[in-house]
């Protein structure tokens, strides 16, 4: 995923198609001058919608297709003959997609299977024939309805990615060398604060052909709630992960410190957060020895799984694996 390309966030004008009118006809024959009403009715007109599409991660393709509109419906015709429907606009769009009001800023559909179809803008109904309004005190209605006018709207899709796992932690301390490690996500790596920009995504092989997804969340930093940084723009994406993998450096000053310090910048995000399952890594282990590794480990919080890990020297990348497995098929 390269990081120019990756795109999360696109406002589109959609416009529905308006429904065929009905039509008013009367049916006429040789012999039977004064038929009665046969008017058919309207067709519907277009829907927009969106379906999912796992082989998709980025909303790309949308950012410079600002205006959708669908084709209106049809008229209704003689010998109750219907209109023809409106062609329908199919959107193919990355799992975990949400399409939201541009006005009101309201949820309206959720994407998050292969193959699912939403209607995000609904066509106009087609209206009704005047063979709908015949009756026994009205044997020739010269009422026919219009068809319904389609819908011109703003909506707001906005991507949230979908994976087991989201690694959380301040710039630099080795998620996109973990996940270049684990999976074969080629992260842009190197010794500078905000390497990554834009989130990544790796699909990481456990035993027995067994795989599950690691995303690799830009660094967050102290105040990032209040805009510092990168902000908390990417954070949205980690609402979605089963796991929390919080990552911090061993040459740290104060990992308890770091550790609670990206507690609070999550919660002020979305509280809810804290209530998914956290695991702890602290990284570049290669850099202590075991006696050392003991002392920090005395200061860490008891109840949070941890695992000390080196991705360039591949240690306990294996313990790590099956840490997080073993959290992603827990009993709750």
């Amino acid at each position: 995923m390269a990081s120019n390309n990756f795109i999360d966030y696109v406002k589109i004008n959609c416009r529905s198609g308006k429904g065929g009118a009905g039509s008013g006809h009367f049916f006429r024959a040789k012999g039977l001058p004064n038929g009665g009403p046969d008017g058919g009715d309207g067709g519907r007109g277009g829907h927009i919608i969106l379906e999912g599409n796992s082989q998709l991660w980025t909303l790309l393709h949308l950012q410079y297709q600002k205006h959708l509109i669908a084709k209106p419906g049809e008229g209704g015709g003689e010998n109750l003959r219907t209109g023809a429907q409106g062609d329908d606009i199919i959107i193919q769009v990355p799992l975990g997609t949400i399409a939201r009001d541009a006005e009101t800023g309201e949820k309206k559909l959720e994407i998050t299977e292969h193959g699912q179809r939403l209607i995000l803008t609904p066509g106009g109904r087609g209206g009704l024939g005047n063979d709908h309004f015949k009756s026994a005190t009205n044997q020739a209605p010269t009422y026919f309805q219009p068809g319904e006018p389609g819908i011109d709207e703003w909506v707001i899709l906005e991507l949230k990615l979908l994976a087991d796992v989201g690694l959380v932690g301040f710039p630099n301390a080795g998620k996109s060398t973990l996940l270049s490690v684990v999976s074969a996500a080629r992260p842009k790596i190197a010794d500078y604060a905000f390497t990554t920009l834009t989130p990544n995504l790796g699909v990481v092989a456990y035993r027995d052909y067994k795989s599950f997804v690691m995303a690799d969340i830009p660094g967050i930093i102290e105040g990032a709630a209040e805009g510092k940084g990168l902000g908390t723009r990417f954070l949205r994406h980690i609402e979605r992960n089963s796991i929390l993998l919080f990552m911090i450096s061993v040459d740290s000053n104060d990992i308890a410190a770091e550790y609670q310090v990206l507690l609070s910048e999550l919660e002020q995000f979305n509280p809810e957060l804290l209530e998914k399952k956290r695991l702890l890594a602290i990284t570049k282990a290669d850099l202590i020895d075991d006696e050392l590794e003991a002392e920090i480990r005395e200061t860490l919080p008891t109840d949070l799984p941890t695992v000390f890990i080196s991705s360039l020297a591949n240690k306990n990348i294996m313990q790590l694996k099956d840490m997080i497995w073993q959290a992603l098929h827990a009993k709750e």
